[in-house]
């Protein structure tokens, strides 16, 4: 009921472009890996896909402004405190039963929006869950959601957005190994940033937001 009464809204407000939809299995499980520029982002993909995706949001989301909050439960997301390893693995976990049950996770291997519209290094939390389930990995670039939900703005606005979607990746390797999660990961990062075309940037976000007094 939920995406039948969001997904008129999107595609009214953003106008959205979408190209790989087809790559996005019918059936099975899949990661959906994308860049990460605005609050709604993992309200957005959900909404224009066919399947169910369910995606992980911090925790601020749901208990800060009540507008992010009504979109991040819309759309089932998984709250993360992204400052408790546990809480983080404990995450990670609930989403591998998802995979093994069939599902569709996506995850923003950022692990927080960019501060300036550049991609930024990944964390290694998605290359864990495609060698730990075998689950494909997709590649995801969104485009102009940063317009839609700027930095600080509290009612989402009109304006278009793209999302182009990569061919599916399969990966070798040890989970437990961090030289396999590493190596993952930065194939990752480089798919997204292949359809992007955004500036890459070999640092996490979360440092360059802090010292630049960014949340």
């Amino acid at each position: 009921m939920a995406k039948f009464a969001s997904t008129p809204l999107v595609h009214a407000m953003c106008r959205p472009h979408i190209s790989g939809a087809a790559y996005v299995p019918r059936t099975g499980p899949a990661i959906l890996a994308a860049n990460h520029l605005s609050v709604l982002d993992s309200f957005l993909l959900p909404a224009l896909l066919p399947r169910h995706v369910t995606f992980t949001a911090k925790n601020e989301y749901f208990s800060g402004d009540p507008i992010s909050g009504f979109f991040m439960r819309l759309g089932r997301s998984l709250p993360v405190d992204r400052e408790s390893g546990r809480s983080a693995q404990a995450m990670l976990e609930e989403a591998a039963a998802l995979l093994e049950r069939g599902e569709l996770f996506g995850i923003h291997p950022e692990g927080t929006r960019s501060p300036d519209g550049r991609l930024y290094r990944g964390k290694v939390g998605v290359a864990w869950l495609a060698l730990r389930t075998g689950a494909p990995v997709l590649p995801v670039a969104l485009s102009g959601t940063e317009k839609v939900m700027p930095y600080g703005a509290k009612v989402p606005r009109p304006a278009p957005i793209g999302i182009a979607i990569g061919a599916p990746m399969h990966f070798t390797g040890d989970h437990t190994k961090a030289q396999d999660r590493r190596r993952v990961t930065d194939e990752i990062m480089a798919a997204i940033q292949k359809l992007s075309s955004q500036e890459y940037v070999p640092r996490y976000a979360a440092s360059v937001k802090a010292e630049n007094g960014m949340s």
